[in-house]
């Protein structure tokens, strides 16, 4: 039982989507990265919400996200 609980729990906090496209190594690396990406960019906008971090805060973390998934993309195509 506790086992379904966890897997349950690591489900809500971790989703994971099956990748639909080509099935190449750049692709499924930039995918991953893609789903890390909207799921910090869950989190701030949870923290913004609860008011634990100011609209400012959450627009240069998300920015900073942003930049650093603009740069994998980069790295992974060259």
């Amino acid at each position: 039982m506790k086992s379904t609980d966890a897997n349950q729990k690591q489900n809500f906090l971790y989703p994971y989507h099956s990748y639909r496209g080509s099935v190449t190594p750049e692709n499924l690396v930039f995918h991953a990265n893609l789903q890390e990406f909207s799921q910090k960019v869950g989190y701030i906008c949870a923290f913004y919400t609860g008011g634990k971090i100011s609209a400012d805060k959450a627009h240069e973390q998300i920015s900073q996200l942003w930049q650093q998934l603009k740069k994998s993309k980069v790295a992974i195509n060259s």
